[in-house]
Order: C-alpha cells, then structure tokens, then sequence
C-alpha cells in the first residue's frame, strides 16, 4: 500500500483531525517517505513536504489517535522554530521545547488513546525521559504520584516541577529550562533519548530556521488556522499558550527620515486633518495589560493562591479627543521579520507622537499594549510569529475604530469575524519591510503608504 495514501487516510479518518483542519495541511504538502528523519519533521519551503519515518510510524505511532498527536507535535516546532526563542538552540533547549509541547497536547487531548504517544515512548524511570510524558496514573483531574524517577526525597525540587508542568498551574520555559541545567539535566542528550519532531540543524529548511512569512507563507497560514481550531484551556495557564512564546527585547529607536509619510498617513486616518489634540483638564483612563508586576487585586489574589499572573492590569491616562480630531490606535509589527527595522520604524512613531494614542500596541501573534514613554525606551515584546487575528480581537474589545497598521504585509488573511471588524474602523496600514504584499489585508484597508525597505 502506498505511505502516501497509508497515512493521508488514517489522518483523514482519525477523530480529532478532521475537526482541526488537517485536510488542508495534507492538500498543501507532499507526504514523503524517509529514514533520514528520526520521527517526522515539516520542510518549511513554498512547496512543503512532511517528513514521515514509516518504521517510527509502524513501531511507535501504529494507532490515528497517536499518529495525529506525531502530526500536532510537529506544527508546534513550526510554530517554536518560527518564534526562535533561543538563538541557537541546544539539547536541553529541545528537551525544554518538547517537554512543554507535550504537557500542552495532554492537556488538549486527555483521554488515554492519544496521550498514549508519550506514556508509551518515554519511559517515567528515566530522568530524562520522565519530562517529556505524564506519570503513571495522570488524568485531567488527578495527576497522581511522581514519575518513578523522581520519587526520591533528593528529586523534591524536581518532582514539583513536574507536577505544576502537568498540572493547571503549568511552567513557563525559562524556568523549565534553569532548573533542568541547575540539576544537571539533558546537558548532553543520552542516545536513548529521542525526541519528537524536527529538530535538524539550521540551514537544512526546517522549522527552527525562522522567517517562514517568507520560506513557506502558505504553510505557515494553514499551520496557524490549526493551531486556532485546536482547544484551549478557558484561562491562559503558564507554558500552554502562545502567548507564553513572549520574549522580551531592547530596540534602539534611530532617526528616521520617512517620518512625514507615516505622519501623513496618520493625519488622514485621524480625519478633520488630524490637527494636534487640544490639551485639556479632561481626561479618561484606558486600561492595558502588561507583564511588568503591578499590584492589583486580581494578582493579589493569584498570589494568595499560589499561582503567578502572566499580564497586570493597570490603568493609564488618556486624554479625550478634542475637535482637532482623534489620536490614532497604532499596531507596530514585531514579528520576527520586522527585526532589520524596529530601530527606524520606533523613532518613526515617536516622531509622531502628537498623533499617536498614548498607548502604542505591539503585535505578533498577541498584541502587547506599550505606554509611549516605554517606547521610548526601546521596550519590544514579540512571539516571533504574525497574525492579524488578536489585532482585530484587540480593536473589537476595546472599542478602536480608527487605527494605522505597520508592517511587511505578511499577517495572513483575517477571517469572517476580523474582516467584519477591520471594515468597521478606518484603517491605514503602512508597509515596510525587505519583503512587502498587499494580499492579506486586500479589502480592509482604507489607506496604504509603501515605505520601502526602512524608514530611512
């Protein structure tokens, strides 16, 4: 029986795929037949192939529950190699990576035939291996003793560690990652230690290479239209959600000498000529996450109940539109694409500042709310990804109808919903970038400007 239509089929018909939009990631790429990758892995290029190892597939993945959780594995790497957390990443990083994709999946999809992946690959009496599955008698509800190789009393730290990563309270990457290293953990990969997915080297088209707006678009478009069918927990819970990919950085704003395009595209959007706002004693406050800690009662309570917020609430100034016409909401991409231009396009903003909501809002695949005096400071929080869906989400919750848009263009297309919203506001979008289109916000977007390859 041909591989091809083997594994295409039992994708197809196993239970959870059809629902997550599996079909339209198989139409897109070519099922390849391989020994040269250890389990499966997705070559990111604009005609993808999916890797598959049929002896690993006849062997380990040998039911559709476990194959389809091979399958969902590996679009999380496309997803983690696009965000590039760690420039180069290191055994213990792809431990940390698969470790944290599992906990996820287990809790997405509980039941014992698809987690039966991990319980019956990795072995929990390895210190290793133990991380990279749930223990023994896991349920959604109870996660039971310890994984054998952590019942010791000198393991304490490490067992705890365990249980909040396959426990509602989840851990957070770094953490994850520290504690591994400090008990001298996966500092050098054991040989019988082999890890899900596509962890090749840099350089080869696989997903840790980054920049997939540009290799593989149409890959990337499908892969995050899966990724939002797939269910998530009704609160984000550290560790298991896209927006714990959030990695801060520090930009130098620069001089830019294109500013008056940007400053006349804000204008128009503002309507009235988009004069200066008259100052005034009246003002309104406009409340914004952030992650830098702030008390409040919300986190207050999370405290007291042992758990650690990801965003604070905090509420900022914000003066009220005066008949000069209104500040204009500004959505600056921070994926990982626009990195060449950050410097230019933060010192374009500025530069603009009379024009410019106090509250300028970074998007990638969440949108990260940025007082402009943080701004300033060359402040950047990205997932390394870009989707146009949490801007719309952003503007219909908080009420924003008019908004300019920076970015290279690469945002895939919104859906019915986004689309609704977007048509709604007066929207300009500014492109800049080494690499611009037009076709994903084709239909929404009320003004264009083209400001080339940078702000300069």
């Amino acid at each position: 029986m041909n591989l091809h239509t083997t594994i295409a089929d039992r994708l197809l018909n196993a239970f959870p795929s059809a629902a997550y939009g599996l079909p339209a990631l198989l139409q897109l790429s070519e099922i390849t037949e391989t020994t040269d990758v250890p389990t499966a892995a997705v070559e990111c290029t604009a005609r993808p192939r999916l890797f598959v190892n049929p002896e690993f597939v006849a062997t380990h993945a040998n039911t559709p529950e476990k194959l389809v959780m091979l399958i969902m594995h590996e679009l999380h790497h496309v997803i983690l190699g696009h965000t590039r957390l760690y420039e180069r990443q290191s055994p213990l990083d792809n431990v940390v990576f698969d470790a944290v994709i599992n906990a996820m999946l287990c809790w997405m999809f509980p039941e014992r035939s698809t987690r039966a992946l991990f319980t019956d690959f990795y072995d929990h009496r390895h210190p290793v291996q133990c991380f990279l599955r749930p223990p023994p008698r896991w349920s959604h509800t109870d996660y039971g003793p310890p994984p054998d190789a952590l019942a010791s009393p000198e393991c304490a730290e490490l067992a705890d560690l365990h249980r909040r990563l396959y426990s509602e309270q989840g851990v957070g990457y770094d953490e994850l990652r520290q504690a591994l290293q400090t008990n001298g953990i996966a500092q050098e990969l054991p040989p019988e230690v082999v890890l899900l997915g596509d962890h090749r080297e840099q350089g080869t088209g696989s997903s840790s290479d980054g920049d997939l707006e540009h290799r593989a678009p149409e890959l990337l478009e499908q892969v995050r239209r899966i990724v939002e069918r797939w269910p998530q927990p009704p609160n984000p819970i550290v560790g298991r959600s896209m927006a714990d990919f959030l990695k801060a950085v520090k930009v130098v704003p620069t001089a830019p000498s294109k500013r008056g395009q940007l400053r006349a595209l804000l204008r128009r959007v503002a309507g009235r000529g988009g004069a200066q706002l008259r100052r005034g004693p009246s003002e309104r406050e406009h409340m914004i996450e952030s992650p830098l800690p702030r008390i409040d009662r919300r986190s207050a309570v999370l405290h007291r109940l042992g758990l650690r917020p990801i965003f604070y609430r905090q509420a900022l100034p914000c003066p009220r539109p005066g008949r000069g016409g209104e500040r204009v909401h500004i959505y600056v991409d921070v994926s990982g694409s626009m990195n060449d231009v950050l410097g230019p396009l933060y010192g374009a903003v500025l530069d603009c500042r009379e024009l410019v909501h106090p509250v300028v809002h970074l998007f990638s695949t969440v949108v990260h709310d940025l007082p402009l005096a943080e701004l300033c400071k060359g402040a950047c929080a990205s997932t390394g990804g870009t989707s146009i869906e949490c801007v719309a989400m952003h503007m219909q919750e908080h009420g924003v109808t008019r908004a300019v848009i920076v970015t290279d263009g690469y945002v895939g297309r919104p859906g019915a919903s986004s689309r609704e919203t977007l048509q709604r506001s007066r929207l300009g979008v500014a492109l800049l970038g080494r690499a611009t289109h037009r076709d994903d916000l084709d239909g929404v977007v009320d003004h264009w400007i083209d400001l080339g390859k940078g702000t300069r």
